[in-house]
């Protein structure tokens, strides 16, 4: 099986100039240089970014030039190489685009998309150095500089677990030095990337390699290297208390069904108390209610919200975040069988709701819905989950937008930080109209309702009937954020993404400074 913290390349940050570092490349920005007057079209040189001014001195002033012969434009994620015949000390000179320069969160992200294509450009390289760092204006100064370091170890992402051999050729650069940015500054980001890097492994494991019962052993391992305080329920212990919502979608499987929850005690004061929820279907062919053939492969990535809590919540305790957090994390996988829940079937929730199942494949929200009322349980000050719930987001939002539903001020808080970051999400509603159509012929509640519209809606609207009244609580649905089935770009690679990890240790350090 994979081991539990993925490797993440060797980082520093020098105070040296970057010519002089010894590398087997040297990475530099560029942004569009200014249209010509005459109207004829021609190609205009780059403008280097911030950080470059001592390797243009060395190329003699002509770096941009040099960097127009050879087609380089500035817009972003284009990459362009020289030889640097001994001008600088890294043999070769590899030119990203940047785009527009700003100061705002947008620019930052553009930084980190470019330093993610340089990186993937660098496969193969020992060691390289980057002035990405030193990229940022005003306000995206400091922005740009985590950018810089979390976009190269991003970009450089692979899962070579279940290979029998890899290809050094293709290796991610072993080892990065980097201008324009502290040491502390390299090693959040660096945190923060092997955090985004955990829940992308846990999604690419194959889904016989991560069932349940696996899945909640390297949640245990992560947490306890981490000195989270951990607990497991097995399918016994979940049959005992209650968890009808867990046990009954995975009771169609040989592989049974875990709650695992990991809790950091935010240190010796803690500022708030945080419950984070994610959905952990290891494996969802839609049991009875079978999903067709095609793309059924990809739901493999259905436990990308466990896989995001329970990353965060080990990075949390990793940058000592003076805040509570408890991950609760429900894990079944999701098969048609003799014994599987069927359509028609009452579940009882944890806490003694009932639920009337009317489309198997709508199996999230039920280990979701005990989830959510056992995190409750524990009074926290917030209350945020994650999930691949719905198809409709895909619909409504695109594959790279979350859709962000809940109490009005933490949706839109929990959304303001999803741009920032440059994971992107955005606020939706939850209509009261619309839980009509959740009325139960026989139940509290039915799973689905019966006509195709508003589908992400009225998941979130079924995931609320199970929050306690008065609890600030968002929903971010990230079906198809979650998991890139195209091909790579910026810094996210193909397979798992590790959206919304980001997002959730944003919340959590604004939470920590301002409650």
């Amino acid at each position: 099986m994979p081991t539990a913290e993925p490797t993440i390349p060797d980082t520093a940050a020098t105070t040296a100039s970057p010519s002089t570092v010894e590398a087997g490349a040297l990475v530099i920005g560029l942004h569009p240089g200014a249209p010509a007057d005459d109207g004829a079209g021609a190609a205009v040189a780059p403008v280097l970014a911030a950080g470059a001014a001592d390797v243009d001195a060395a190329f003699g002033g002509e770096l941009a030039e040099l960097l127009r012969v050879v087609g380089a434009t500035g817009k972003v994620e284009q990459v362009v190489s020289l030889p640097t015949r001994g001008a600088v000390a890294a043999p070769r000179l590899v030119a990203v685009g940047l785009g527009e320069a700003g100061d705002d969160a947008a620019a930052a992200d553009r930084v980190r998309r470019a330093a993610g294509a340089a990186s993937r450009a660098l496969a193969g390289t020992p060691a390289a150095v980057s002035t990405l760092g030193a990229a940022g204006d005003g306000a995206a100064g400091d922005g740009a500089a985590e950018a810089a370091v979390a976009g190269a170890l991003l970009g450089g992402y692979r899962f070579d677990a279940h290979r029998s051999s890899t290809d050094a050729g293709s290796a991610p650069v072993a080892s990065w030095t980097f201008t324009g940015v502290t040491a502390a500054q390299v090693r959040r980001a660096g945190l923060v990337a092997e955090a985004v890097a955990t829940a992308r492994d846990l999604v690419n494991t194959a889904p016989n390699v991560l069932v349940p019962e696996t899945f909640a052993q390297r949640a245990v391992a992560l947490g306890e290297r981490a000195g989270l305080v951990t607990e497991v329920l097995d399918d016994e212990r979940l049959r005992e208390n209650g968890y009808g919502g867990i046990t009954g979608v995975g009771k169609g499987s040989a592989n049974t069904p875990r709650l695992v929850r990991l809790t950091w005690n935010g240190g010796a004061a803690p500022a708030r108390k945080v419950a984070l929820v994610g959905k952990g279907i290891t494996f969802d062919t839609g049991g009875i209610s079978l999903k067709p053939n095609a793309g059924m492969a990809d739901m493999t990535s259905d436990m990308g919200g466990a896989a995001a809590v329970v990353a965060t919540v080990v990075l949390a305790a990793k940058l000592e975040l003076p805040v509570a957090v408890t991950a609760t994390v429900p894990m079944a996988e999701n098969m048609p069988s003799s014994t599987a829940y069927k359509p028609g079937d009452v579940l009882t929730m944890y806490g003694g709701k009932t639920v009337e199942v009317l489309n198997t494949d709508a199996e999230g929200r039920l280990i979701l819905a005990d989830a959510l009322v056992r995190a409750g349980e524990d009074d926290p000050d917030y209350l945020v989950e994650t999930s691949t719930l719905t198809g409709a987001q895909q619909v409504a939002l695109g594959l790279r937008t979350a859709g962000i539903m809940g109490s009005d001020d933490l949706r839109d808080r929990v959304a303001g930080h999803a741009v920032d970051v440059g994971e992107d999400g955005w606020a939706m509603p939850l209509p009261e109209y619309l839980r009509s159509d959740l009325d139960s012929r026989v139940a509290d509640i039915a799973n689905v309702s019966g006509q195709r519209f508003a589908g992400m809606l009225l998941a979130g609207l079924f995931l609320k009937e199970f929050v306690p009244a008065g609890l600030p609580w968002a929903h971010i649905d990230v079906a198809g954020p979650a998991y890139n089935t195209g091909g790579p770009r910026g810094y996210t690679t193909k397979g798992g993404t590790g959206v919304p990890v980001r997002t959730l240790i944003a919340f959590l350090e604004d939470v920590a400074a301002n409650g």
